[in-house]
């Protein structure tokens, strides 16, 4: 699990887990439970609130798993629960063990739309419990969800008291957890956890153990962490649960288009959605499954394979917000992004030139599974193809490219190099230099990379958003909510001083003109532009970004992500929406870039905040 690596290993003891006491106005507990009487564990600190789930409380550890008592006997609730552990088991290290909730058999709240039946709370290596962020991230990649987040921040009583801030329902929830966001040792258990519970939670005469097991029901998401987890991919399911199905023939779905990789080439959509491709899209998938099991990939690299596989014929620009509500921001531009490239992989490249593209390729995809996807797809189109798929991978397992996060030594130089720096842009800067010359061969290892960005650490450059986006996806919005900005060029705006903002007859005079003013503003010192147009093409990125470059700009792409349906709403209440016609011939048109083809890349969702970030050095949003 890379930096989730305990240290140190060993200690494969099973463990009981402590009783959790319950906070003083918990109206639930018994008198044998034991109370909270002083908070001062949790009093001005960063906590977290998670929903009580009502299930049997269940310890994983690579070997087996036990209940809460250390020798439960088999009950048919626990069959699915052991072959997760057969699956994940092999993931956890050496003393490492996963606390959850069993929720396959109903106790006293029956469930209808679970996300699996085992949902984990906590991760402990030894004795010590890991802190809250780093257990969500430890257990997302083992394809296992936490319980739903009700609130977060430094203990405040009165929210934490109050079942209407929390949004907690008696009737259908059975209660609240509050713990540390920071990690905490076995000894410190009973001050840094407590929960509140219902009052007379228990309402059923029997109880579970000796009644007939009724599995409690799972909603469509459970297909997507079945996924992540390891279990065999169901095509018909996951399709439910993340809503483009086959033959969807709108301009952001399914249907004639171009996109243009990072590399050589470019990939374009196929397929009609007919009864005999939903069969083959099947064999496709159980072939992207076995080979990403070969590689290791757990987590949402191993959903995100997979719904490539799945998707590979859709368009890629209507992916990523089709996709975002269910499988959030991140993964569902990787997913779009894995769709639009994978194709790249099947064509003839010369050979001097694959490690480049390659090198590019990475930073954009993860090339493990950007070659599973293309081995898998290839496995339709007959052996050319999939020999290429092969001989791509040759070269990229012997640059070094093959591996979840190659360039994650880089990064870490890097930081070493910039501790202190405290201006994010100059370090974004610095990152996106390094992680070029890097990715294209030019220097060879993580010091050179870190050395050649010497002349851009003291921040004294431009700053160029770039606004990426169909009419009416919210760029303007966006923009004007940033902070900082110096000035904007508008192609609409220089169309309306020349009489009408929808005249496109001087579009190329209107071109010139704002590129002219956006090289006089780069060129004024370290200011930052805002250019804003559709930008649709990587061609009319590349007259924009140019100017940029020319001044040694930071660029930041700024792609506006929205359904086809949310961007005709959007339009019809616009001061000046563009015709029908124009909308659907910029939404067949639209490309949206790859990482690494600007120096950062925010991606904007529906909400209209930045939901996903790439080129930025910490790695996170922004």
């Amino acid at each position: 699990m890379g930096s989730e690596r305990p240290d140190p290993p060993g200690r494969g003891e099973r463990v009981h887990y402590p009783r959790t006491p319950h906070l003083p106005w918990s109206p639930g507990a018994t008198p044998d439970d034991v109370r909270v009487t002083d908070l001062a564990g949790l009093r001005d600190l960063e906590v977290v609130v998670t929903e009580k789930l009502d299930g049997e409380n269940t310890t994983l550890y690579a070997d087996g798993l036990h209940a809460r008592s250390l020798d439960s006997a088999h009950h048919p609730s626990r069959a699915w629960v052991k072959a997760l552990q057969g699956r994940i088991g092999a993931a956890l290290p050496p003393g490492w063990r996963v606390c959850g909730e069993n929720l396959y058999a109903r106790h006293s709240i029956a469930y209808t739309e679970l996300d699996s039946w085992f949902y984990g709370f906590s991760v402990w290596d030894g004795e010590r419990c890991l802190g809250w962020d780093r257990t969500v991230r430890f257990l997302r990649r083992l394809g296992v969800p936490v319980p739903r987040v009700l609130w977060r921040g430094v203990l405040d009583e009165r929210a934490v008291r109050s079942l209407r801030a929390l949004r907690l329902d008696p009737a259908r929830q059975e209660g609240y957890v509050v713990r540390t966001v920071e990690g905490f040792g076995q000894e410190e258990f009973g001050r840094r956890v407590a929960k509140w519970v219902r009052p007379g939670h228990v309402r059923t005469g029997t109880h579970w153990m000796h009644a007939e097991v009724v599995a409690n029901g799972r909603g469509t998401a459970a297909a997507l962490w079945d996924v992540r987890s390891g279990a065999n991919p169901d095509a018909r399911a996951l399709m439910a649960a993340t809503g483009p199905g086959p033959g969807t023939g709108s301009a952001s779905g399914r249907g004639p288009g171009k996109d243009s990789g990072p590399g050589t080439g470019s990939a374009s959509d196929t397929g009609s959605g007919t009864a005999e491709e939903a069969s083959v899209d099947e064999a496709v998938v159980a072939e992207v499954s076995a080979r990403l099991d070969v590689l290791g990939r757990t987590g949402d690299a191993r959903l995100t394979g997979v719904l490539a596989a799945l998707l590979h014929g859709r368009r890629r620009a209507g992916l990523a917000p089709r996709l975002a509500g269910a499988l959030g921001m991140p993964s569902a531009r990787r997913v779009a992004d894995l769709v639009g490239l994978q194709s790249l992989l099947r064509r003839p490249h010369p050979d001097e030139e694959r490690r480049t593209g390659l090198g590019r390729m990475a930073l954009a995809a993860d090339l493990g599974v950007l070659h599973a996807v293309a081995a898998a797809v290839a496995v339709t189109e007959g052996p050319a193809a999939r020999e290429q798929v092969d001989w791509s991978a040759l070269h990229a397992e012997e640059a070094g490219l093959l591996g979840e996060e190659p360039f994650e030594p880089l990064r870490a130089s890097l930081r070493r190099a910039l501790g202190g720096l405290g201006d994010t842009d100059a370090a974004d800067r610095c990152w996106a230099q390094a992680r070029a010359s890097y990715a294209g061969g030019q220097l060879a290892t993580a010091e050179a990379a870190s050395a050649a960005t010497w002349r851009l650490r003291d921040g004294a450059f431009p700053r160029l958003i770039h606004l990426v986006g169909p009419s009416g996806s919210g760029k303007s919005t966006f923009a004007a909510g940033l902070p900082g900005i110096d000035s904007r060029v508008s192609l609409d705006d220089l169309r309306a001083a020349r009489g009408s903002r929808a005249d496109q007859r001087a579009n190329a005079d209107v071109l010139r003109e704002g590129l002219g003013r956006l090289d006089s503003a780069l060129a004024a010192g370290p200011a930052t532009v805002v250019w804003d147009a559709t930008s649709l093409g990587r061609h009319q990125r590349s007259l924009v970004d140019a100017v940029a470059h020319r001044r040694d700009a930071l660029i930041t792409q700024v792609v506006v992500l929205a359904t086809e349906d949310e961007l005709t709403g959007r339009n019809a209440g616009r001061a000046h929406p563009v015709p029908p016609q124009v909308l659907e011939a910029q939404l067949r048109r639209f490309d949206p870039p790859y990482p690494g083809q600007a120096h950062r890349t925010w991606y904007v969702g529906a909400g209209g905040t930045v939901d996903d970030a790439d080129g930025t050095l910490d790695g996170g949003e922004r």
